[in-house]
């Protein structure tokens, strides 16, 4: 009897799974040509708000990528993911160099998570850290990588990205900080705000002083 039950949990379980991965990679295949409506860490924000009783303002307007500036394209590749033009979702020297230094101070200290893992968190899951969140992600970005495209996946980060209290995506970002369009965004400014991605709810551009150059020093790297 209980031999039973556990085969049939397993068995739902792997459907559901199955079904979960269908409506990711359809998700993915429809994000090709439609921009997204919301997404599961703004969802998440709302509910978030809902339930501890604070106002909410949503802050979101997507724009082509044309119309972001090319310094804010740079400093956020720059900041987060150097390697984003060579690996195909998952940048797997990071991740071994992350493992290294945790093996050696017996700490994580830093993520290796690449654009397109976060994009992928940010479209579908929340900000919780979960082992089961990072295995989907693991196996998705690849498959995101592939069907999205270089230049698709950074239109969709840029513009989805939590940037601070309901503020999502360049545009949004760039009216609130700065009273301007991301197109217009000048270097300093975008460094400012890139250094800003990793803990959007607790840093502010105006206090990025050391970040914002040491990111615009990984530009000059880069060759940007």
């Amino acid at each position: 009897m209980f031999a039973r039950l556990i085969s049939r949990l397993l068995k739902l379980a792997v459907v559901v799974i199955a079904g979960l991965y269908v409506f990711w990679i359809g998700s993915l295949i429809a994000l090709r040509s439609i921009d997204p409506v919301t997404t599961g860490v703004q969802i998440q924000r709302r509910v978030e708000a809902k339930l501890a009783g604070r106002p909410y303002r949503k802050r979101y307007k997507f724009v082509p990528l044309d119309q972001i500036s090319p310094d804010l394209q740079h400093a956020v590749i720059a900041s987060e993911d150097g390697n984003f033009y060579k690996h195909h979702g998952i940048d797997w020297g990071q991740v071994q160099q992350v493992a290294q230094e945790s093996r050696e101070t017996g700490k994580i200290r830093r993520g290796a998570s690449t654009i397109t893992q976060q994009l992928v968190k940010n479209l579908f899951f929340t900000t919780y850290r979960d082992p089961v969140r990072k295995a989907f992600e693991y196996t998705l970005a690849p498959v995101a990588d592939w069907i999205l495209g270089k230049r698709r996946i950074l239109e969709l980060y840029l513009n989805v990205i939590e940037w601070g209290p309901g503020v999502y995506g360049a545009s949004a970002v760039a009216d609130y900080y700065y009273h301007t369009t991301p197109a217009k965004l000048d270097r300093e400014q975008s460094a400012r705000l890139a250094a800003c991605v990793p803990q959007p709810l607790r840093r502010k551009p105006v206090w990025m002083d050391q970040f914002s150059m040491d990111i615009m020093q990984k530009m000059r790297i880069l060759g940007w």
